[in-house]
C-alpha cells in the first residue's frame, strides 16, 4: 500500500520522503523559521514540520506552574508554551514560504483545537507525536480530516498501536517507528522494529523517526526499507532549547539527503545480473568460461 502526501508517494519503492522537523527549534521566531525552512530545501528534503498547541490544553497540569528559565528570562512552563507559539498570521507567512521553497508542510496537532487550525489552513498531511498516540479524541478528530496521517511510535507499546490504528484506520496512515529519547542513544534504536511493524500491520508503510546524534542509524532505517525519515534540524545544536542537542544542523542535513539517495541506488531490484562494467574484469580474470 502507498500513502500519498502532496505530490509524494511513499511506500511500494517510492524515493524516501524526508521529513525536516523544526518543531519548536524556530524558539517562536518566524525569520529563524524562515532559515529553518532554507535548510531542509537547500539539502533537498521533502517536508518540514511543525508543531501546533493550543497551550492551556496541551499542557499538563502538573507542569503549568513549573518555572523555567528561557532567553527571555524565567516564567512559567505555560507561559514559555504560549511565547513559543505562532499565530494564524505567523503560520501563513512561514507555510507559504515553505510552499514557495517547493516543500510540504503540516505540523504534529497536539489537541483537537490545533487540528482545526492547521486544516484551516490547508496542511497536505497531519503527524501524531509520539506523546499523543493514546489521545483517542484527538486521533478521532484527525480520522476525520480525511487527511494523510503519520503516526510516530515512540512511548508505545504494540497495544497502543494497535489501538491507535482502530481509531486512525489504515488506509491513510504511516507508521514511523521511533525512540522518544532526546538525544537518544544507539542501543535504544531498535531499528529492526521497521521489518517487526511491517510484518505486522500488513500494506502501511513503515518509516523512521530518528532523534540519535549523527547520521548512521537514520541511514541503517532506510537501509533497513523505512519509506520516509524524519529528523529535527536547527542551525546550531548548541542553541537554547529542549530538542537542539538531538537535531542535525545543515550540513548534516545535507549529507542525510544526500547519502539516502546513494543508498536508495545501491539497494537495486535484488535480481542478480552480469552489469557492463564487469563485463572487462571479466574478460581478463575468469579463466574458466562458464
Amino acid at each position: 500500500m502507498t500513502v500519498t502526501i502532496g505530490n509524494h508517494v511513499l511506500g511500494g519503492g517510492h524515493p524516501v520522503y524526508v521529513i525536516a522537523e523544526i518543531g519548536l527549534n524556530h524558539n517562536g521566531d518566524v525569520e529563524l523559521a524562515k532559515r529553518l525552512i532554507d535548510v531542509a530545501a537547500n539539502a533537498g528534503a521533502n517536508a518540514v514540520k511543525f508543531q501546533k498547541r493550543t497551550p492551556e490544553i496541551a499542557t499538563p497540569v502538573h507542569m503549568r506552574d513549573t518555572p523555567r528559565d528561557t532567553p527571555w528570562g524565567t516564567m512559567t512552563y505555560l507561559e514559555y508554551r504560549y511565547r513559543v507559539e505562532f499565530n494564524r498570521e505567523q503560520y501563513v507567512e512561514i507555510g507559504d514560504y515553505a510552499t514557495m521553497r517547493g516543500l510540504d508542510w503540516f505540523a504534529s496537532p497536539w489537541d483537537v483545537p490545533s487540528v482545526d487550525f492547521l486544516e484551516d489552513l490547508g496542511v497536505v498531511a497531519h503527524k501524531v507525536a509520539s506523546a499523543s498516540l493514546t489521545d483517542v479524541e484527538l486521533l478521532e478528530a484527525l480520522r476525520a480530516t480525511g487527511k494523510p496521517v503519520i503516526l510516530s511510535t515512540g512511548m508505545s507499546t504494540i497495544d497502543q498501536i494497535d489501538r491507535a490504528l482502530e481509531v486512525l484506520g489504515t488506509d491513510r496512515t504511516v507508521l514511523m517507528h521511533a525512540t522518544s529519547t532526546y538525544p537518544m542513544e544507539p542501543e535504544e534504536a531498535n531499528i529492526k522494529m521497521i521489518a517487526s511493524l511491517r510484518d505486522r500491520y500488513a500494506g502501511i508503510p513503515v518509516g523512521y523517526s530518528g532523534h540519535e546524534r549523527g547520521l548512521q542509524i537514520s541511514l541503517a532505517a532506510v537501509s533497513l526499507g523505512a519509506v520516509a525519515v524524519e529528523r529535527h534540524i536547527t542551525l546550531d545544536r548548541t542553541m537554547w532549547g529542549s530538542d537542539h542537542a538531538a537535531s542535525l544542523e545543515p550540513a548534516g542535513l545535507e549529507h542525510l539527503v544526500r547519502d539516502i539517495r546513494v543508498i536508495e541506488t545501491a539497494l537495486g531490484d535484488g535480481v542478480k545480473r552480469i552489469y557492463d562494467g564487469e563485463l572487462a574484469p571479466m574478460a581478463k580474470l575468469r579463466r574458466v568460461p562458464a
